[in-house]
């Protein structure tokens, strides 16, 4: 009876909507197809519901404030479903609905983000994934820049999680870090006319610095895959700018202590070397006193002993797993000894132009091939010039010059000498002439 009930209202319904679509009543066809909508809900009849919003979206000359409205209102009966399953039939018709149409595309949005949160919740992580990269907020005008960036990063999240790192690559750089930057007050314009009117975002989108810490999390998770060592320390560096996290010492001890262990880490490069100098400057590292110990330690051209640098902070490297971001990675025990070697190289062609294998080998403390086999991996890296005598047993640190080199500092000897002598002939002569003065008075 309430079955036929429902019919017959509809019935009468649709033949109110055609009259006004016909007419081209705009707010009387929206009046009509919500209350369709809006009865079908109260009957809780959900597969008459689908098939309602099938046959008014595909009525001849559809009017497009008609269609947008009633995805706008079926998307606020999605959480009323009773399962699961009526759920995900309820947001596949109102995403079949809104393919291919330009004016409902934020909503389309939304809908595959609601159904990629049930694939991933079903352990289909690879299917949400999928679900995710059909759409390109990017090219939305009128969605809300927050909310953009928020999809971004859920379309980057759900690529790591199935360890796809070449498109999650492709996809963070959508996002230009200096976004992040932007201040809001500023960007607040009036809009022109003929201009897109740009949403609000939901509520549930994070604010703009949330997204900033959301985003270089997750290039933590990304670079730690490849063992960028340098690019994960430039993230922590721009979480640590966070003015929330910087007000926070609970937050921010253990971001600079990731920061200052991951400047151990990198190569030595310009970037690593204008980081650790910049880190150091920082106030807040006077509390960590022995990382500021170490970061010192590699800024002094002195040579460091292994054995007891671990011995002083192996227990601090330990109990990194326990803290922020978890522990520093499988290989990062191996590279931080090969960091240090690398330091110590360095700084030994700095004070020798030429010294034997065996002296650098007691230097390093390590065995005559391992020290060469370091100081031939940085020559091949060009980290720096030296040449290996093996049947001599000698490393010279000087670069080799070129034929035009040895010319121009010739010629630039030249140059200064005939300077000096015609400087010198300049004085003689003025001496000579003071002379031939002094004895005619």
């Amino acid at each position: 009876m309430q079955e036929e009930n429902l019919d017959s209202a509809i019935e009468s319904l649709l033949n109110v909507e055609k009259q006004m679509r016909l007419a081209g009543d705009v707010a009387g066809t929206k009046k009509a197809v919500l209350d369709i909508v809006e009865l079908c809900y109260k009957a809780r009849a959900w597969k008459t519901l689908n098939d309602q919003i099938v046959l008014l979206s595909k009525r001849r000359g559809q009017l497009k404030q008609a269609v947008t409205a009633m995805v706008q209102k079926a998307m606020q009966y999605i959480d009323d479903t009773p399962d699961l399953e009526a759920r995900i039939e309820l947001i596949k018709t109102l995403n079949n609905v809104s393919a291919g149409k330009i004016y409902v595309e934020i909503e389309r949005a939304r809908l595959i983000k609601k159904l990629a949160k049930i694939k991933e919740e079903q352990g289909l992580i690879a299917e949400a994934a999928d679900l995710m990269q059909e759409i390109a907020v990017e090219t939305f005008g009128a969605m809300a820049k927050t909310e953009k960036i928020a999809f971004i990063l859920e379309q980057v999240r759900l690529c790591l999680d199935r360890q796809d790192y070449v498109r999650a690559q492709i996809l963070s750089r959508k996002i230009s870090p200096r976004v992040f930057d932007a201040d809001a007050s500023k960007e607040k314009k009036k809009p022109k006319e003929g201009d897109n009117i740009v949403q609000e975002a939901p509520a549930d989108i994070p604010s703009l610095l949330e997204l900033k810490r959301i985003y270089y999390e997750l290039m933590i998770r990304y670079h730690s895959h490849n063992n960028d060592y340098l690019e994960i320390c430039r993230s922590y560096k721009a979480i640590y700018d966070i003015p929330s996290v910087k007000e926070d010492p609970a937050q921010w001890i253990p971001v600079l202590r990731k920061i200052c262990w991951y400047l151990v880490l990198a190569p030595h490069d310009p970037m690593q070397s204008s980081l650790l100098n910049s880190t150091l400057e920082d106030k807040n590292l006077s509390e960590l006193a022995n990382f500021r110990f170490m970061l010192k330690q590699l800024v002094t051209m002195e040579v460091i002993h292994w054995a007891s640098l671990w011995e002083t902070y192996k227990d601090e490297f330990e109990n990194e797993k326990n803290l922020l971001g978890g522990s520093l990675g499988p290989k990062a025990a191996e590279d931080l000894k090969l960091r240090i070697i690398e330091h110590n190289i360095l700084v030994v062609s700095k004070y020798y132009s030429r010294i034997t294998l065996k002296r650098l080998s007691e230097l390093l403390c390590l065995s005559l091939q391992e020290a060469e086999k370091h100081l031939s991996d940085m020559v091949v890296s060009k980290a720096l010039v030296a040449k290996i005598d093996r049947p001599m047993g000698i490393v010279c640190f000087q670069r080799a010059k070129d034929s035009n080199d040895i010319l121009n500092s010739w010629a630039m000897n030249l140059e200064k000498l005939l300077d000096l002598v015609e400087k010198s002939c300049h004085q003689i002569h003025k001496e000579t002439m003071i002379h031939k003065a002094v004895l005619k008075a």
